[in-house]
């Protein structure tokens, strides 16, 4: 059974990518922005999108405001359409003071691959810089670390939640629901280790954790909710 299942469809999300990015070209250029960002990653086999759909309706219900979620896919779609992440990084400003800083910092064996995650580091970072936005994964908590609107959470899980929630999405048995958690969290850890040359478990960067064995999508949703937008 696909993996692909575990990723929502990103078509009904690059609308409101597309929203929150055209917002830019009402702004002007020196206004500060002090919108908040928020960060969201997690072990592999947390529910993590529904958790990041609620927050994303808390957060707009909340705020009076339009929220963007973006992830894994949605970012990887905008890197590899020309067009589309054009249009994205030219409202939102091609140019910011967090690039330059944060590139400094690659290790060799990003930059060997540079021009796609140097596009891809843009927009995380233009995003999060614009507010008002949802992101997933990609080491996006790593690159935002020092972007003061920026919030930073995680969650994680036991072994047996983790296994019982991807057999039961992927419809497979338990014991192979451990080797794909198993070389899927490898996959995880090795990006983190070998482009941003960080530990993917220094819990130090993040705002909250959450153990998903004991806190529901709603009750994460909103205690994340109450965390950024209560003074």
């Amino acid at each position: 059974m696909s993996e692909a299942k575990l990723i929502p469809s990103i078509d009904n999300r690059l609308g409101s990518l597309i929203e929150v990015s055209r917002r830019q070209e009402a702004v002007t250029r020196d206004e500060p922005q002090l919108k908040p960002a928020i960060t969201l990653s997690r072990e592999f086999g947390c529910e993590a999108y529904p958790v990041a759909e609620l927050l994303r309706q808390q957060m707009e219900k909340r705020s009076g405001e339009s929220w963007a979620l973006m992830d894994k896919a949605l970012l990887d779609e905008v890197a590899k359409n020309h067009n589309l992440s054009e249009q994205v990084l030219h409202n939102l400003g091609d140019k910011n003071r967090f690039l330059d800083e944060f590139m400094s910092t690659f290790s060799s064996r990003w930059k060997s691959e540079k021009d796609y995650y140097r596009l891809l580091t843009r927009q995380i970072i233009a995003l999060a810089e614009q507010g008002n936005v949802i992101i997933m994964g990609r080491g996006s908590p790593i690159v935002t670390r020092n972007m003061k609107n920026c919030f930073h959470f995680r969650m994680y899980a036991s072994a047996a939640f983790k296994q019982k929630s991807i057999a039961k999405r992927l419809s497979v048995d338990v014991s192979e629901a451990e080797t794909i958690i198993g070389r899927r969290q490898k996959e995880r850890d090795k990006f983190i280790r070998d482009f941003l040359d960080r530990d993917p478990y220094d819990l130090s960067v993040y705002n909250l954790v959450f153990n998903n064995d004991k806190n529901s999508a709603v009750k994460i949703a909103d205690t994340i909710t109450d965390y950024v937008l209560k003074p």
